[in-house]
C-alpha cells in the first residue's frame, strides 16, 4: 500500500464523494509522537483492504486543508489523527496512542 499525498483542498471533495472507504492520516513533520503512530500504523497496514484509499496530510504543510478536514466532516482537529471515511461520512476518528489499523480493519469488516 502506498499513500496519495492530500495537498490541495479538491481533494477533499474526491474522498467526500467517493463511494467506499477512504482513510485520512494527519501527519505533524514537528512532532515524534506523531513519528511513532505514523510508523506502527504502517507496520500493521497491510490487514488493511487493498482498495481502501490512504491519503496523508503533512498538516503543518497544509494547514487549511487540515481545517477543512475538521470543519467537512465534523471531528474536533488532532494530530496525528485518522479518519476513516465511508460513503462521504466520517465513521472512524482516532488520534494518538488510540491509531489503529487493526481498529480500521475491523471497521471495514463490518
Amino acid at each position: 500500500m502506498t499513500w496519495v499525498n492530500l495537498t490541495s483542498i479538491g481533494q477533499l471533495d474526491e474522498i467526500k464523494n467517493a463511494s467506499g472507504f477512504s482513510l485520512i492520516f494527519k501527519h505533524s513533520t514537528r512532532c515524534s509522537i506523531s513519528l511513532m503512530a505514523k510508523k506502527n500504523f504502517e507496520f500493521d497496514w497491510d490487514i488493511i483492504p487493498a482498495d481502501t484509499k490512504l491519503y496523508f496530510l503533512d498538516l503543518i504543510s497544509y494547514r487549511d486543508i487540515s481545517n477543512q478536514i475538521a470543519e467537512i466532516f465534523q471531528v474536533a482537529h488532532q494530530s496525528p489523527q485518522i479518519l476513516l471515511i465511508k460513503d462521504g461520512d466520517c465513521v472512524l476518528e482516532a488520534s494518538h496512542s488510540d491509531i489503529s489499523a487493526d481498529e480500521v480493519a475491523e471497521v471495514i469488516a463490518a
